[in-house]
This record gives C-alpha cells, sequence and structure tokens, in this order.
C-alpha cells in the first residue's frame, strides 16, 4: 500500500532504509542526514548526522551490519556506526580523490564499499584491522567520466558502474587482504583488482548517461537504464547478448530486479514500470 509522507520543502537529494523499514536515512540537498524513525502513522526525527561540509551525495545503509556510509561533494566519505546508547559516531574515510563523490553502495557482504566521483575512478574502501581505519584502492582504467551509479555482483567481487559517457562496465573489486580468491563466473575468470571484465555502450547512435545500473540475482544478468529513456539487459550466459528497449516515456533514473526475469524500472514520469 502506497502512503505519502512530507518531510520537507526542498528536494530529497539521496536516501537508505534499514533492514525492515522501520527507518530512513536521508539528505535534503544539504551537509546533513536526517533519520527518520516510523512512529505509528508518522515519521519522527531521531537523530541528524552532522559530518560533511558540502552536500551529501550518496546513502547507503547495511542491513546487518547495521552500519550508514554516506559520501559528498567534499571528497571525503563517513562510515557511521550506532552505540549501545542509540547514537550514531562517524568515522572519516580518506577517498583521495579530488572531485566530488557522487555515489555510494555497501557489498553483499558489508565488508566493503564502493564510492563513484567525478575524478574519473571508483574508491574501493574497506577496513584495516592493524592500524583500525578505513582504507581505498582505486579503479582508474579505462573510466573516463564521471561515475553515476554502482552495483555489485551478489559474489562481493564483481561490481558493475555506469558512467557520464554513456558506458556500462564491470570490474573486478577483489581485496585479496579481506577475502579468500574468487572463484570463475560467466563475466570471467581472473578478476585482480581494476581488471576489467567487459564493457557496455548504453546507445551505438549516442545514448545518454547511465542513471541507474542492477545485477540480477543470480548475477548473471546486468540492466541499467539511461537518460535516453532506454532500458538494456546484458546477459552473461549468453555471450554478453545485449536486449535494448527504447520507450517513450521519459528518462527512468532508477531500476531494479525483482525476480530472475522480471524488473522494475521508474524516472521522471513519477510512475513504476514493471
Amino acid at each position: 500500500m502506497t502512503e505519502v509522507f512530507q518531510f520537507g520543502l526542498v528536494p530529497i537529494t539521496c536516501h537508505a532504509w534499514n533492514k525492515d523499514r522501520s527507518r530512513v536515512a536521508l539528505s535534503l540537498n544539504n551537509n546533513e542526514v536526517n533519520i527518520y524513525e516510523r512512529a505509528g502513522s508518522e515519521w519522527r526525527l531521531q537523530e541528524t548526522l552532522q559530518g560533511h561540509d558540502l552536500r551529501v551525495t550518496g546513502i547507503d545503509w547495511a542491513p546487518n551490519t547495521n552500519r550508514i556510509v554516506t559520501c559528498g561533494a567534499d571528497r571525503n566519505a563517513y562510515v557511521w556506526t550506532c552505540g549501545v546508547d542509540g547514537k550514531w559516531s562517524p568515522t572519516l574515510v580518506l577517498l583521495r580523490i579530488n572531485r566530488a563523490a557522487t555515489c555510494v553502495k555497501w557489498s553483499p557482504n558489508e565488508n566493503k564499499f564502493a564510492v563513484g566521483s567525478g575524478a574519473r575512478l571508483i574508491s574501493v574502501c574497506y577496513f584495516e584491522q592493524e592500524n583500525n581505519w578505513w582504507v581505498s584502492k582505486h579503479i582508474k582504467k579505462p573510466i573516463r567520466s564521471t561515475i553515476t551509479t554502482l552495483d555489485w555482483h551478489p559474489n562481493n567481487i564483481l561490481l558493475a558502474a555506469g558512467a557520464a559517457d554513456f558506458k556500462v562496465r564491470i570490474f573486478s573489486a577483489w581485496i585479496k587482504d579481506i577475502e579468500p580468491k574468487p572463484t570463475p563466473t560467466p563475466w570471467g575468470a581472473k578478476m585482480p583488482l581494476g581488471q576489467m571484465m567487459t564493457e557496455f555502450s548504453n546507445s551505438t547512435g549516442g545514448g545518454g548517461w547511465v542513471h541507474s545500473v542492477s545485477f540480477s540475482g543470480d548475477g548473471n544478468r546486468v540492466c541499467w537504464v539511461g537518460h535516453d529513456s532506454s532500458l538494456t539487459v546484458a546477459d552473461a550466459g549468453k555471450e554478453m547478448a545485449k536486449t535494448q528497449l527504447k520507450t517513450e516515456y521519459l528518462p527512468f533514473t532508477a531500476v531494479t530486479w525483482v525476480s530472475l526475469n522480471s524488473l522494475v524500472a521508474v524516472g521522471h514520469g513519477c510512475c513504476p514500470m514493471l
């Protein structure tokens, strides 16, 4: 059942839900993150997270470890941990980038996360036990433009990235310090950090920015939506075969799989489509 709740009069730049959807973290186009908790039929402000100096551009909430990661135009990321007193404490993550961070995504095992940016690279961040801090490693080549969207493969190794150069690329984000050697997948067998497994163009005739990318539940297919109002599915099990649907609707901005054979896309038309 659909319900509407007004959180303010300014745009919501980004948001993320906790595991049971009882709380939501969102940023109202500023440098703060507000956490709201469900109370009956209302949403009440529980806490405001303050750490970023500039606008928050990405939020993701790990369902099992209950940690929040945020990134912003200040080129930083923070991992927020909830203490026994219910208060959230931040840990700064040095992304080592010279442009704004644009998006962030926890890996399925929640032991690392990826941050896209305007610096034409992806920061893969993980916790280094010896030094008790979060460190980052970069995926650079052959990225030539701003990373706009990210999604993890179910194996916790492969990472799909959409960019403003109309490309979708699948990279290996294997961190040998914290995880065992990955097993082969339909996307490829050799997976050192930064290895590009494959690359897709959103359109041979020009296309548009890639707004959202999503792996299927079995990890064998990836779909994405672009600013040219298209929706595309690529299948690694069928020699990277690509199927594209050009629509007459306004551009889609988000897409997700709801089963192995169906997905939902939504965008500027304000109407989800199956």
